[in-house]
């Protein structure tokens, strides 16, 4: 799932919510640097507060990919995206229309959520005013054994972006799923692929609940006050 999906239980800890998007920060920022689970398991009780909750943001991050990756639904819709799209880029039967096709119902499922309770994503997005950086990005680097300087001005960037909001219209999506394309050295995806994001977007939009349901336990939204 995708950085609100991944933050919508937590959205009234800030810290927590935040970090659960530190995996996908640091593969923007350096991919040789990996949160991984048991690199962050020995802090979840530790007594500095915020280095304890971004443990378990990114211990919640890992958890939800294991059962959302390994769910039914995602299986069978990412196999056929992919099946679609090698069919819309010609040649091309490898690697990229299953990654595509993966990262496509992430940004999707955020675009449901943008879309059905815009308050949810302006939460999220204000989380990003209330938190430590500093504080946030030493812990990453206390559970990583690796050091950046790069983690506060990733979030700030992020955060002023909004580029969540983006995934609502297909130009923009389209936008945003070829600079993922370019970060991970894949060629661009030409307009026949904006063509055919209607047609995803159905079936995300479809599949929505069960695609977040964990345990089969539909995904609550919070109230906001």
């Amino acid at each position: 799932m995708n950085f609100l999906c991944h933050a919508i239980p937590y959205l009234d800890d800030p810290v927590m919510a935040v970090s659960t998007g530190i995996p996908d920060f640091l593969s923007v920022i350096d991919r040789k640097i990996r949160a991984r689970g048991r690199l962050a398991a020995p802090f979840i009780e530790d007594s500095d507060p915020v280095l304890r909750q971004v443990a378990r943001g990114v211990l919640a991050h890992i958890d939800d990919d294991q059962w959302f990756h390994g769910g039914e639904t995602f299986a069978r819709m990412n196999l056929e995206f992919a099946v679609q799209l090698r069919d819309l880029l010609p040649g091309d039967a490898g690697f990229r229309p299953s990654f595509v096709g993966h990262i496509l119902i992430e940004m999707l499922l955020d675009a449901n959520v943008i879309e059905d309770r815009p308050a949810i994503g302006d939460r999220y997005y204000a989380l990003f005013d209330q938190i430590p950086e500093d504080e946030i990005a030493a812990s990453v680097q206390r559970i990583t054994g690796k050091s950046t300087d790069k983690i506060p001005a990733t979030m700030r960037r992020f955060a002023s972006t909004r580029f969540l909001y983006d995934y609502l219209a297909d130009d923009t999506l389209l936008m945003r799923l070829n600079q993922v394309m370019a970060r991970v050295g894949l060629v661009a995806l030409p307009n026949a692929v904006r063509d055919w994001l209607p047609k995803a977007r159905q079936e995300v939009r479809l599949h929505h609940a069960r695609l977040l349901a964990p345990g089969g336990r539909p995904m609550a939204y919070p109230e906001l006050n």
